[in-house]
């Protein structure tokens, strides 16, 4: 897998908000083989978040306006000076497995897929970590886009990669529904898409939207909201 990769230049973007615990895992578990640079975006952490990103060597940036897509925006900016061939985005609470980048980009680079998702439906996910609201939330989703984009996807997962120059082409600017507006917009330009099986833990971070009746509630207006609004995204 090293020498396919080895002409690619791949960077990872890691959005974080208080993961001191988990970025430390996370960091450790990257293929340095496969991996160019890995950009850590702090959304206001008030632990050690952000030195110890620093201190693992990967490249610290900052953004103060909150939530997921903002951080995901300010790691692309920054790359844009860069211009890697191929993005991946992990979470920082340590639930994916970043040991598993290469099931990502591989159908990237040797059956020029544009965009890879991991899915968790597909693959093998710990018992519990995947809470009620996110599997509403994925239900919910993938329903409707089957239905008004023609697309049968199986999760929305954040563990995926997509090439730099197609993921600039989406013009992403959606913040708490950034993995439906990847996936919605992704369609409707008509991008060779692939779904692979991935692992999936519980993680030791804190789930910072989800996890009751009310967390069920905003899953469903953000997914709601998304789907509709990137439906005559062209």
């Amino acid at each position: 897998m090293t020498e396919v990769v080895n002409h690619k230049k791949i960077a990872v973007i890691i959005p974080v908000l208080n993961e001191e615990k988990t970025l430390p895992l996370v960091l450790n578990d990257m293929p340095k083989d496969l991996v160019n640079e890995v950009v850590v975006i702090d959304n206001g952490s008030s632990d050690r978040t952000a030195e110890i990103a620093k201190e693992q060597g990967a490249t610290l940036l900052f953004e103060s306006k909150r939530g997921y897509g903002y951080p995901c925006l300010r790691g692309i900016e920054y790359l844009k000076t860069k211009n890697p061939d191929i993005i991946v985005f992990v979470d920082g609470n340590y639930s994916d497995h970043p040991d598993e980048i290469g099931k990502l980009v591989a159908p990237i680079i040797s059956e020029d897929y544009d965009l890879v998702l991991g899915s968790r439906a597909m693959g093998n996910v710990e018992e519990g970590a995947l809470r009620m609201p996110v599997r509403f939330g994925n239900l919910l989703a993938i329903t409707l886009i089957r239905f008004l984009y023609g697309f049968k996807y199986t999760d929305l997962g954040p563990f995926r990669a997509i090439k730099f120059n197609k993921l600039l082409e989406l013009d992403m600017n959606d913040n708490l529904g950034w993995t439906i507006e990847m996936q919605c917009k992704a369609v409707r330009k008509r991008y060779k898409i692939l779904e692979v099986p991935v692992s999936y833990r519980k993680g030791t971070g804190k789930s910072k939207f989800t996890g009751n009746i009310k967390g069920i509630a905003i899953v469903g207006y953000r997914i709601l909201r998304a789907v509709l609004k990137n439906l005559f995204y062209s």
